[in-house]
């Protein structure tokens, strides 16, 4: 009898309890991002009206110049689709424990690989042959640049941030050098302009992005970021690697090989960004240039902290910060554009600080409910008393 009634007992309390933790979890991954952008509004607010402008009407005329018209969505697609690639490489590594500081110059690297692999390329070459070699020579040369990082990292234990820093140093010094005395054009720092594996421009299939930057190198993107979700909650390997990044000595117990799986993270990693290189040299401008990454790399850091390294948290993330670029351009006329970047420090400040305490209060709140439950019995009345 008192089997069934602890049966029935522990039944209800996991079947009550499991909405109660899904609700958790969804608010630990929605309210965080939720706090870190009311706080940088409200910081923009004081900014905004510190230059004498109605707070309203310029948030008002950052969404008309980004989303209120096809033009300043096809920018912000654009600017996603990078951020996304170099979100998605700081998110595989960091998912694995390391921090790759390295996407500057993977995303570099990637778009000379790509650049070179069409410039070689006859230019009759089929576009269906075209682009997948570029993109594939985007990916292998932005993945053997993650790969030293995760060679000396997995050999000899070196720190993947220092030599990632560093690297973006030699790698963009060596690219330059090559464009500058092999590859350029007189009197620029660019390449010839590609004529095999361009992207088309998505306005070749959708008219009303005329005039945008935003090519179907956003569909790379998005299917990276899909990609990057089964391969971390859906395989064996993606299980390892998430293993070694909360416990590395808890998942060499088990089997896994540490090292082996640091170097796969940074070369996967690597891989991602010199993808968000296709973007701006075969999407974008048709050739290669010396600084086209701007920045890419070291924002898709806080384009990943904020999407939690969530491949589709990703996503909204990269949007909420191409918008914010973008938004810069269209507010320049009533506030400095400098306001923009402001709140992109703002929003990255809120959740290096701000989030890890409603994170904690969530799961405070959360225990305390499940301990609750489990101490009641279905009608309410406690297992003491009854």
């Amino acid at each position: 009898m008192s089997g069934s009634v602890s049966g029935s007992v522990s039944g209800s309390v996991s079947d009550t309890a499991t909405p109660s933790l899904r609700g958790a979890r969804v608010l630990e991954a929605v309210l965080p991002a939720v706090v870190a952008l009311g706080l940088a509004a409200v910081l923009g607010d004081l900014l905004i009206l510190s230059f004498g402008e109605s707070p309203a009407a310029v948030w008002a005329l950052l969404v008309k110049g980004t989303w209120g018209h096809t033009y300043g969505i096809g920018q912000v697609l654009y600017k996603a689709t990078t951020l996304t690639c170099t979100g998605l490489a700081f998110a595989v590594a960091g998912r694995a424990g390391l921090f790759n500081v390295g996407a500057e110059g993977q995303l570099a690297a990637g778009g000379f690989g790509a650049a070179v692999m069409g410039l070689m390329l006859p230019a009759t070459t089929p576009a269906l042959a075209a682009v997948p070699l570029c993109v594939g020579a985007a990916m292998l040369v932005g993945g053997a640049t993650g790969a030293v990082p995760g060679a000396l990292r997995a050999r000899f234990g070196a720190s993947e941030v220092i030599v990632t820093i560093m690297l973006n140093f030699i790698v963009l010094a060596l690219l330059n050098w090559i464009v500058s005395a092999k590859l350029h054009l007189p009197e620029t720092l660019r390449t010839p302009d590609i004529v095999a594996g361009t992207v088309p421009r998505l306005a070749e299939a959708f008219p009303m992005f005329r005039g945008s930057a935003v090519n179907f190198t956003l569909l790379f993107a998005l299917g990276a970021a899909v990609v990057s979700w089964w391969y971390l909650f859906r395989t064996q390997r993606g299980y390892e690697l998430r293993a070694v990044g909360l416990q590395p000595d808890a998942a060499e117990y088990g089997g896994v090989r540490v090292p082996r799986v640091w170097l796969v993270s940074l070369v996967v990693s690597g891989a991602l960004a010199g993808l968000g290189g296709v973007n701006f040299v075969l999407g974008y401008k048709g050739y290669y240039e010396e600084g086209f990454a701007g920045g890419a790399g070291f924002l898709g850091i806080a384009v990943a902290l904020v999407g939690r390294n969530h491949p589709f948290g990703i996503l909204a993330a990269a949007l909420l910060f191409a918008t914010l670029s973008q938004g810069g351009l269209a507010v320049n006329a009533v506030v400095p554009k400098q306001l923009t970047d402001i709140l992109t420090a703002a929003v990255i400040l809120s959740v290096a600080t701000a989030v890890p305490e409603v994170q904690q209060q969530i799961r405070a709140a959360a225990a305390s409910v499940t301990a609750s439950l489990a101490r009641r019995d279905p009608s309410g009345a406690t297992r003491a008393g009854a």
